[in-house]
């Protein structure tokens, strides 16, 4: 059966390493979960989550052209359920001030400056060379 990206597929847990799990597909493939895709948010211990034989439904998140090599997704199939912070902790937070709009004015303003600046430092450089 050949695989694809995104493909959702049935495999039993053939082995765990600190790094991840190994996932038999049938047929002689196999695929790592890494740590990272076992669950979302931080995996201390990845046995707290996966146990050898285990059954497991994952996705395909991607396949080494080269070697073949399949990465699965645990994480890609949790359901997480965001909870809104309270009222008091909600807060936006604005890099420049929303209330005015100025726009690129101060870099219209700024840029005869600047470049009487950049030719100035170019025949200073042309000079000493």
């Amino acid at each position: 059966m050949p695989f694809q990206i995104g493909q959702r597929v049935t495999g039993h847990i053939t082995g765990i390493q600190p790094y991840g799990a190994f996932v038999s597909l049938g047929g002689h493939r196999q695929g790592l979960i890494h740590i990272s895709e076992c669950h979302c948010g931080y995996v201390k211990d990845i046995h707290d989550y996966l146990k050898v034989n285990q059954e497991v439904n994952v996705v395909i998140l991607d396949i080494d052209e080269f070697t073949g090599k399949i990465s699965l997704s645990l994480r890609c199939l949790e359901h997480v359920k965001y909870t809104q912070e309270p009222p008091e902790h909600q807060h936006r937070h604005y890099w420049t001030n929303h209330r005015v709009n100025i726009g690129f004015k101060p870099i219209a303003d700024r840029l005869p400056g600047w470049k009487t600046e950049a030719l100035q430092r170019l025949d200073q450089d042309q000079a000493s060379s």
